[in-house]
Formats: structure tokens, sequence, C-alpha cells
């Protein structure tokens, strides 16, 4: 590899007004460049180049090998606006050495998207959405709300605003932004449930005012049971609020769900923070199904499930910052759990005899809060209405 003092690789943020709105620093970037690699479109934004120029393929992973094979090469990429917001530059930082690289952003699609519409960019959610699910908007799928979303092309804004209208938000506002800062800009607004247009270009933004009478996922912990499908083996609303606040989910952190279920507990923890990661233990083939329907119902891309029986199933797996037992618990687990690298906060809720009383003999021992909970609900009886109570939860939260 040839020494250099300066950065091999200069990522250049690009708009759609080509060089126009390129700094002085980019300008001086490709005029010094041995080679310039970008999407086609946005070569062909330039005028011609004196050095070689070469395509990024499609997938965006199979140029990365490619591109560090030319660190002996004084190398400059093209990305879109600003390279570290939903762009390239934060994949192809993981690959490099802080003095490797350095980035000459430009206005952001967002930045771009908000001037048009008078939206302050700290109030509006901001998605790229080119490969990922449109379930990521679920959570803000509320009246009030408004999000700037980047979409792969004209079906896939179609497609957006389907999902916006299946979810009971028809009457959404939706403005479709094409080709923004460039020759070509187009801005059209219309309904979700209006959406018609055929004819759009890329790239495309889409504003999103949400209307309409969908349902809205509480911001609490304990959503209600009918938000999760089940057969029966759901930890109930009162319950998980109470084990939600005892696992306290905090940023980056990661859940071990021991005996799933519905996936219920493990969802909630992935709600209450978007960093916060989960994987869902599940014997059952069938739960576990349901566990990974209901994290795509609920717009959480980020819970892994495994197959499989507890303990022997958590071997090899990355080592929770928490963990919850919501079916399995025994003292094999409990013994296992003890073994991991680092402490851990640990949640289980026992219901019947025996494992009350694994708790009650593992409490003395290594401490903690045993809380038992007992909830009854008004019911009829008769013409009159009673109280029906339901079996007691016996909860152990410790750190272990």
């Amino acid at each position: 590899m040839v020494e250099r003092q300066d950065p091999w690789l200069t990522i250049v943020g690009i708009g759609e007004d080509g060089p126009a709105g390129l700094s002085e620093a980019s300008r001086a970037a490709l005029s010094q460049a041995e080679r310039v690699v970008g999407a086609p479109r946005h070569l062909a934004l330039l005028p011609d180049l004196t050095c070689p120029t070469e395509p990024w393929p499609i997938p965006f992973e199979q140029g990365i090998t490619a591109l560090l094979a030319r660190r002996c090469e004084r190398v400059v990429m093209l990305a879109s606006g600003d390279p570290f917001w939903f762009g390239a530059g934060g994949t192809l930082a993981r690959h490099l050495e802080p003095d490797e690289w350095i980035a000459h952003p430009a206005p952001s699609t967002f930045a771009h998207a908000a001037a048009r519409l008078g939206w302050r960019l700290e109030d509006t959610a901001c998605l790229g959405l080119h490969a990922a699910p449109f379930t990521r908007l679920r959570t803000l799928l509320a009246p009030g709300v408004r999000a700037i979303v980047l979409v792969r092309d004209g079906p896939a804004a179609a497609a957006l605003a389907a999902y916006v209208t299946g979810e009971g938000f028809g009457p959404s506002t939706v403005t479709v932004l094409e080709s923004l800062g460039g020759p070509n800009e187009r801005i059209r607004q219309t309904q979700a449930q209006n959406f018609a247009f055929t004819d759009i270009a890329h790239p495309v933004a889409i504003g999103l005012a949400i209307a309409g009478n969908g349902e809205v996922i509480p911001q609490a912990s304990g959503l209600a049971d009918d938000w999760f499908a089940h057969d029966g083996q759901l930890t109930k609303r009162p319950i998980r609020a109470l084990t939600l606040s005892a696992l306290a989910p905090r940023p980056g952190e990661l859940l071990w769900d021991v005996g799933a279920g519905s996936g219920s507990i493990a969802i909630e923890w992935l709600l209450a923070h978007p960093t916060t990661r989960a994987i869902a233990f599940e014997r059952d083939p069938i739960r576990a199904a349901r566990a990974r329907t209901n994290a795509a119902r609920l717009g959480v891309d980020r819970l892994t499930v495994v197959e499989g029986a507890a303990p022997i199933i958590l071997a090899d797996q990355p080592p929770p910052a928490a963990v919850f037992v919501g079916g399995g618990l025994s003292e094999t687990l409990l013994i296992t759990l003890t073994n991991l690298p680092h402490p851990t906060r640990l949640v289980t809720n026992a219901v019947t005899l025996e494992s009350e009383a694994l708790l009650a003999r593992w409490h003395p021992i290594k401490g903690g809060t045993l809380l038992r909970i007992e909830l009854a609900e008004a019911a009829p009886i008769g013409t009159r209405r009673g109280w029906r109570a339901s079996y007691p939860v016996v909860q152990w939260s410790v750190t272990l």
C-alpha cells in the first residue's frame, strides 16, 4: 500500500443540481482524483472527467471490496446529498480507518424536502425506507405526526400510500417530491387514500402529514393484549407493564426473552427505544412464527427469533444486558444465567407452585426483589358484579 499523508478516499455528496451545488473542497477533490466511482445517475451529473470513472454495482455491498482494493489511488466516491444521513458514508466508514477518508456533504434530501414543505426538521421524523419495510412507520402513525420518507421509486411511493391507508390513516396528506434541487424538480400532493400518480421519477421523497382514525400505538409499556396475536401464551397487559418496568430497558441494550410465546415482552422492549435489541427464544415453531408476525406488524424489525429449548439454545448467543424468563423456568436455567459473562438484570414471573418455590429458594441466596402480584377484574355474577381473580404471579427481579 502506498503511504499518503492525505486520505486516499474522498466521499463527495452531490445533489440533483450536479456541479453547481458542489463546494470548493468537492471540486478540488474531483480535479485531483485518479478515479471517480458512484452510481451511474451521479456520474451522469458531472461533465467529462480526466480520470477513469467506475459505476457502483447493485446491491451496494458488492462494490466495497473493489473500492478497498483502490487504496493505492486517490479516489472520489459520489453519494447522494449528505452521505451520512441514510447514505453510503456510514456503511463505508465501518470498513475504513479514520485517517483513510474525508467527506464533503451536500444538503440532504431531507433538508430540501423540509425547505419545500416548510417543516421544522427537528419536529419531523426522517426515515430511509429504500430497502426497509414500511412497518417501521407504524409507531409514527398518529394524527398530527409529520414524516419525510425516502423510497426507492414510484411503485414504492404508491405502496407506501397503500400501507398508510390500510392502517386506517387514508386521509393523510402525501406530498411527492421528485428530483429535489435539480432542473427536473416536481412536487405534487394528494391524500394517501386517493394516491394515483403513476409517473414518479427517481429520486423521490414522500412528505407525510398523518391524519385519520386508525389505531395509534401507545408510547407507554403495557399495550392492550389485542395488539398481539397469541394462543393464550401471553404476559397480560398489567403484568407486562410491571415486567417492563422491572427490566428497565436502556438505549443500545440487548434482551433475552426466554420462552417468548407471542413475543410481547421482547417487542415492547424494542418499542422502548430505537437502539434496543432483543432475541426471543421459543421452542414451539408456531409460537416462534407468531412472535415474528407480531413484531413485523408493530414495526420492530430488530427482533431475532431463535427456535429451540433453553438452556441449550442459549449457548454461543451474544451476552444480554437483561433477561426475561416467561416460560421454561428451571434450576438448570437459573444456573446457566448466573454464569453469564457480565452483570445481567433478570426478571422472571412464576405462576405454578413449583416455580414459585424455586424462586423462593433463590431469592435469599441472590437477593433482588420478590413481588407477589394479585389482580382481580370486575365481572358479572348474575345480575350483579363481583371480582374475578387471576392466578397470582410471583415476580423475581435481580441483577446476577
